[in-house]
């Protein structure tokens, strides 16, 4: 009965959603609405999934400092990732939420530097918070309501002076000397000063015309001399004039007319108290934020003294009234049954009750996401659909009221998207050139011709075992047929550890595959390598009709051929236009994508000579087909003998030739 009585002040869990953790917030009110509803108004609390991504940084290092400064013990990487789960940020901001959300307490306080963090993690709903997080202005701040305990906020005191020892201080830099007890006048004479002061302050003000206007009434000006600073004003008189009271009295009143003193209640018109209320209403005793958004023109100590002598007049005592009526027609707790309807996220089977482990849709070889194990009274989904993850009934818990899970993996991270920009080094070449400096156009081109950068994919040896142990389970032609269905690695590993387990204890060894050495491997590729024919200085070498073609200067920038635009004008390699002495190719009806020269690829051309159109010929068409699929295998073909060469004339004479009869 008493856990489900909720109060004024408590922290609660608040559940917005079924499949995000619950929310964690202070209770400010309790009222009731037209409906007969209750609802609440509370105090938000943010978590590190809460805040933006930039702002994780600071909270790290703020974390390593309240570490080095409280000489915290050595943690292991478990508990700094269920540390991080058990800090909040306070914030300002108010909301109203319905009080049938309300799903259970939990204990917040202020971190302290007494306090040790390992001790937040043995204690079950227990949370710290030592930032304050600004969601208007994306801030994080350290609470301003710190209490400074420890030996960092000690004071240091001086050793005392022994008995005879004078004191080598010069006394008037330390201190100034206001009043002095060991006077010549007696109590009653330094009573009869004051009543005189006063006297004099009234007389003040009633010659003062604003002070006329703001207290119209001979009471109210009295009032207003009988406070702290004429009676402050009278003892500083008495002081400077030796405790002489005939020179004071002349102090009091000069040639001029009499001193007026003022305070801040004086000071401060109607329409600037009205400010004060309204922002005192808003932030409480947050003296720096009243004065920067309501009263920026006063500076901060004149608000701290104008606001504890408001506490003292009758217009302070009036809303204290107002506030007592209004908190006596307000709820003072409320009670909340316990929730006990199911969650849609609980995976069952169909014709089964709830509660059972069963799978709909499910594999059942999937084990939790978080602890891996592969039994559970209940199972509950968890992260994207498409990836069929899942968490048993402790870890749900686990993520409901701390929004992480127990260990720290990759799936945990997709359940915040992340507004940063991914690094170029993951990026596509359509992502990166959006990016500077592929954006400027004079590195453009010498940044895109780049390769990317390679990288090695290397399994381990229980990768390599798991996939011949669980290889009904893994089903690698059924995911080559699919590659962009993600394969749930985790679940295969704890199959394998739960078949190793039960297998034989002789290990299992992997067949390592022959490898030759380097120098038959630099053999056979020397071999297989196309044998380049260089040709005669004196002849010309062969080209195709393709080339012919082509304009002269189109090879001159990284050998490359001409490329097609998309608007129909054909261009050359350098981008210009052709001009109308070039002969170009045939243009097609269809509309070809423009080919940015940075991912063209390098052009290869291979010069057909009458041998080897002779040579095709002497192949089948079945062979032809089998050397298409499978080219890197070595074609076999009957060497043809050489073509006989030509003729050789001689040459012709330019003489004119005579024939006879």
């Amino acid at each position: 009965m008493a856990a489900n009585m909720y109060r004024v002040g408590d922290y609660v869990y608040f559940e917005n959603s079924s499949s995000n953790p619950y929310l964690i917030r202070r209770i400010e009110e309790l009222s009731k609405t037209a409906n007969g509803n209750v609802e609440a108004k509370v105090v938000c609390l943010f978590r590190r999934r809460d805040i933006p991504t930039h702002l994780n940084s600071l909270a790290d290092n703020n974390a390593k400092e309240f570490e080095e400064d409280s000489k915290q013990p050595s943690s292991s990487e478990s508990q700094k990732h269920q540390l991080k789960h058990r800090e909040l940020f306070l914030s300002r901001q108010f909301e109203s939420l319905p009080a049938t959300h309300i799903r259970g307490k939990c204990n917040v306080t202020l971190l302290n530097e007494t306090d040790l963090l390992t001790r937040y993690l043995e204690k079950e709903d227990s949370f710290f918070y030592s930032l304050v997080f600004d969601p208007a202005q994306k801030t994080l701040l350290a609470d301003q309501g710190e209490i400074r305990v420890g030996s960092k906020y000690q004071a240091e005191i001086p050793d005392r002076l022994a008995e005879g020892d004078l004191d080598g201080r010069v006394q008037e830099k330390l201190e100034t000397k206001v009043w002095d007890p060991d006077n010549q006048l007696k109590d009653s004479q330094i009573d009869q000063f004051l009543v005189v002061a006063r006297a004099v302050g009234t007389f003040a003000r009633a010659l003062d015309c604003s002070s006329s206007i703001r207290q119209p009434s001979l009471h109210m000006s009295a009032a207003a001399a009988s406070r702290d600073v004429t009676l402050f004003h009278a003892m500083d008189t008495l002081q400077r004039s030796g405790y002489d009271l005939a020179q004071a009295m002349c102090a009091l009143a000069p040639q001029g007319g009499p001193v007026l003193c003022r305070d801040e209640m004086e000071e401060w018109g109607a329409s600037e108290a009205m400010l004060f209320e309204e922002a005192l209403e808003k932030y409480g005793k947050d003296f720096t934020d009243i004065r920067q958004d309501f009263l920026p023109w006063k500076s901060l100590a004149s608000i701290v003294q104008f606001y504890y002598m408001w506490k003292t007049t009758d217009r302070y005592i009036q809303q204290k009234r107002l506030k007592a009526a209004e908190a006596d027609s307000k709820l003072k707790q409320v009670y909340i049954p316990t929730y006990t309807k199911p969650n849609p996220n609980q995976i069952m089977a169909p014709g089964t009750k709830p509660g059972m482990n069963g799978s709909a849709g499910f594999q059942k070889i999937l084990s939790c996401e978080s602890c891996f194990t592969a039994q559970s009274p209940q199972w509950y989904a968890w992260g994207p659909p498409s990836m069929q993850c899942r968490l048993c009934a402790s870890c749900w818990i686990y993520w409901k009221k701390y929004g992480g899970l127990k260990t720290p993996t990759q799936l945990e991270g997709g359940a915040r998207p992340s507004t940063e920009a991914a690094p170029r080094g993951h990026m596509t070449r359509t992502e990166a050139q959006g990016m500077p400096p592929y954006a400027i156009s004079a590195g453009r081109a010498k940044l895109l011709a780049k390769n990317r950068q390679t990288f090695i994919l290397q399994t381990t040896k229980l990768s390599r075992v798991a996939r011949r142990v669980c290889h009904d389970v893994l089903q690698p032609r059924r995911a080559a047929r699919r590659p962009y269905v993600p394969i749930n690695s985790t679940a295969v590993k704890a199959e394998c550890m739960i078949r190793l387990s039960k297998s034989s204890k002789a290990p299992v060894k992997a067949r390592a595959s022959p490898r030759a050495d380097l120098a038959t491997i630099v053999k056979e590729l020397a071999l297989q390598a196309p044998l380049r024919l260089k040709a005669p200085s004196s002849t010309t070498t062969a080209m195709s009709g393709n080339q012919g073609n082509q304009p002269r200067g189109a090879s001159n920038l990284l050998g490359k051929r001409p490329f097609e635009s998309v608007g129909g004008a054909e261009l050359s390699t350098n981008g210009r236009p052709f001009t109308s002495g070039m002969r170009t190719t045939s243009q097609s009806l269809v509309k070809r994508q423009k080919v940015n020269q940075g991912d063209s690829p390098t052009p290869v051309v291979f010069v057909a000579t009458k041998y080897t159109r002779a040579l095709r010929k002497a192949l089948t068409q079945t062979e032809m087909r089998r050397a298409a699929r499978k080219p890197h295998f070595p074609l076999k073909v009957k060497v043809l003998p050489p073509p006989p060469p030509a003729p050789i004339l001689p040459p012709l004479s330019s003489e004119p030739i005579v024939l006879e009869d």
